[in-house]
């Protein structure tokens, strides 16, 4: 059990340093493993929510529009997990925005496709990989402009 709670608690950290800073990262609490979470091997799964800033009706419209767009990222429950950044990572692949694997984790590359494509929606972002406050607001603002 100790080694999955390392496991979940180093997992949690790179989430909270890809998703804007060290101050998410050191604030990661060491919770129990449900069974949910555990695969035959007995890996942990993490199950991550990665808004970027988004509130639940923010990430349901820019989960509406992915779908709406051709790329299904499954439920519309205005969480951000895996299945939601695999659409997105799709359609920012046929876009030539992201050439890394289609896995659902929000790294930098993921964060840089977001940017190339916030900036052709008339953002000014740099480029950099890194989800901070000017990337989360013009996320913000994208994601407002669509409804379900």
């Amino acid at each position: 059990m100790r080694t999955l709670t390392k496991a979940f608690v180093g997992v949690t950290a790179a989430i909270g340093i890809a998703g804007g800073g060290l101050a998410t990262a050191g604030t990661a609490i060491a919770a129990p493993v449900s069974v949910q979470q555990q695969t035959v091997s007995g890996e942990v799964s993490v199950l991550a929510v990665v808004n970027l800033g988004l509130d639940t009706a923010h990430a349901k419209s820019w989960q509406c529009w992915l779908r709406t767009t051709g790329y299904d990222p499954g439920t519309i429950d205005g969480k951000l997990g895996p299945n939601s950044w695999k659409a997105a990572q799709r359609k920012f692949k046929a876009m030539g925005y992201y050439n890394d694997s289609i896995d659902g984790i929000v790294g930098p590359n993921t964060i840089k496709a977001l940017q190339r494509y916030l900036n052709l929606h008339g953002a000014n972002l740099a480029v950099d990989g890194i989800a901070g406050p000017a990337t989360r607001s013009e996320f913000w603002d994208f994601a407002g402009t669509h409804r379900c």
